[in-house]
């Protein structure tokens, strides 16, 4: 007999709102045997019929539903879905370099497929989606014709799952380096190595609506593989894109280099001490960007991370040439919208300036988020025009 996992009164609430995890501590019982990563369903304290997912007795996260009828869990509907997740993309415009399946906004949940070209980079971040790797790829060659699959489940969570981190060939060929456009600039990307997937997908129209601002000096912090720098070399007389990492750097040198960007600069150092000794040295800019990596990993990190986040735009704001702008990201959902403006107004206030919002945005739309799962509304953007 497979799992039946019965939630304790009420707490079926916010599952059948849409949401699609069930916690170990929302259970009142667990009916029938089966093996851990199997097909679960999951009903109300009254019996009635919630959903089906896989199940992890070793996550805090005990089912993660995807079915909510009569859907037969394999390879029909890995395929129908990873379809369905594709069109959408490509209705909107996106071939060449997009995220073609967000996990639980896509109804896949732990499932993250980005395509680069004719390339893919995989996440596989539970046990369930683990165990149907060769059903998934199976899937994805069927959708995409790729010419290789790569998978980059390199991340923390996957201990949570009790999994170990992985990376490694899936299917045909990946070269070192693959070449994407993305806003009519040409990019190489790391699959293997790079951050996440190998590239920033998410913020590809933050950074062409960067091009506007971006006058005069622009200081690029945690520039990464200098997605912004190079939409910002566009439009400015010069770009300092700064970075901790040299391998980093190193790939914002190959971008410049594929674009015949002269005005980029790299610099290799911690942000804030860097920002630092820039005060000190009373340099300013005409834009600042910042785009540092999430300071927060759990809601138990988030008062230490909202004083990173003021530290930062503090220092961001006090070297912004007046009538310039601070541009500033949070990729944490942990830290939300309201807190992340709330802190950015503190910013303002201690450093004397006018401070005007003058644009508000999120992720790319190749990233929809989910309404009933806030964690799937991540990326906060704000434009701040300094006086």
């Amino acid at each position: 007999m497979s799992y039946e996992v019965i939630l304790k009164k009420g707490e079926e609430k916010r599952v059948l709102a849409g949401h699609p995890w069930v916690y170990a501590n929302e259970v009142a019982r667990i009916e029938g045997k089966d093996k851990n990563g199997a097909l679960a369903t999951v009903r109300a304290f009254d019996g009635r019929f919630i959903g089906k997912g896989y199940i992890n007795h070793a996550s805090k996260i005990l089912v993660r539903i995807f079915i909510r009828g009569s859907e037969e869990d394999g390879f029909g509907l890995y395929h129908a879905r990873i379809h369905a997740a594709n069109s959408y993309r490509k209705a909107l415009g996106y071939s060449c370099a997009y995220r073609a399946v967000f996990a639980e906004a896509d109804a896949l949940p732990a499932l993250i497929v980005d395509k680069y070209g004719d390339y893919l980079s995989v996440q596989l971040l539970s046990l369930g989606v683990y165990l149907r790797k060769e059903i998934i790829v199976k899937a994805l060659v069927e959708e995409f014709s790729p010419k290789g699959i790569w998978e980059r489940s390199d991340v923390a969570v996957r201990k949570k799952e009790g999994l170990p981190e992985e990376t490694g060939l899936l299917y045909g060929e990946v070269p070192d380096w693959v070449e994407i456009e993305e806003n009519g600039l040409k990019m190489a990307v790391d699959l293997k190595n790079g951050q996440k997937t190998g590239y920033f997908l998410d913020q590809k129209e933050n950074r062409f609506a960067v091009r506007r601002y971006a006058r005069g000096e622009v200081l690029d912090c945690f520039c990464n593989s200098g997605g912004f720098s190079m939409n910002a070399a566009l439009s400015a007389e010069h770009v300092t894109a700064l970075d901790a990492s040299p391998f980093a750097l190193e790939n914002v040198k190959r971008n410049a280099a594929l674009n015949g960007f002269a005005n980029v600069e790299t610099v290799c150092g911690d942000a804030f001490e860097l920002l630092r000794a820039y005060h000190a040295q009373k340099r300013s800019f005409d834009c600042v960007i910042l785009d540092p990596p999430a300071f927060c990993k759990s809601a138990a990190e988030v008062k230490d991370a909202l004083k990173g986040y003021l530290d930062i735009n503090l220092l961001g704001l006090k070297l912004v040439k007046p009538g310039g702008y601070l541009v500033s990201s949070s990729c944490s959902h942990f830290v939300t919208m309201a807190m992340f403006e709330k802190m950015l107004a503190e910013a303002a206030r201690r450093s004397g300036r006018r401070v005007q919002c003058v644009e508000t945005r999120s992720q790319a739309p190749d990233h929809p988020a989910l309404l009933a799962a806030d964690e799937t509304q991540y990326l906060k953007f704000f434009v701040l025009r300094v006086e």
